[in-house]
């Protein structure tokens, strides 16, 4: 992994979704607190494989196992896994790496991807929105502050729910317009 003008303007975009997408509209009630703590570590994979995702997504367990500081890794992949069925498909790898590193309970993947789609839904239902970001991500989140969260918040379990009747309202246009909009050119 490694920062050039590329990744800088990968990171950018994303932070840019995370800010008017996730925390404006409130997508994730708990982003806000990290976002402004800068507890977010954002870090784009130059992996061209699958394979080496894996590697990069190993690195990061690693490193938020001994740096606490870090509340919650957005790795983004945009060389590797632009076709969402495969990005889905390898939700499964993902999730063997942690069974496999025995990180059950202490890590999850939150996963998002530019053609996020849930099934029951159409490619162009506004509710798919809520999944959906500038490049595949696998966001790494840690159980034990998610619990906490959930915990405290109340209702958290209506969450998904205000979020689909909210992006139904705003509409597959606006929501289009909105992720467009976090993408930059590499100059920002």
């Amino acid at each position: 992994m490694e920062n050039n003008s590329k990744s800088q303007s990968v990171i950018n975009s994303t932070r840019n979704w995370v800010e008017t997408i996730v925390v404006e509209l409130n997508l994730c009630p708990f982003a806000k607190k990290e976002l402004i703590k800068d507890r977010i570590r954002f870090v784009v994979s130059e992996a061209n494989t699958n394979e080496g995702l894996l590697k990069d997504l190993d690195d990061e367990f690693e490193l938020l196992q001994q740096n606490g500081s870090i509340e919650t890794t957005i790795l983004i992949h945009p060389n590797v896994l632009s076709d969402f069925y495969d990005y889905n498909e390898f939700l499964y790898d993902v999730n063997e790496v942690i069974v496999t590193r025995e990180l059950e309970g202490v890590f999850q993947i939150a996963s998002f991807h530019p053609n996020y789609q849930f099934g029951g839904t159409q490619p162009n239902d506004a509710e798919n929105y809520t999944n959906r970001s500038p490049y595949p991500i696998l966001h790494i989140l840690r159980e034990d502050s998610l619990e906490t969260a959930l915990g405290n918040y109340p209702d958290a379990d209506l969450i998904p729910e205000r979020n689909v009747k909210l992006l139904s309202e705003l509409g597959i246009t606006k929501m289009q317009a909105m992720l467009q909009a976090c993408i930059t050119d590499g100059n920002t």
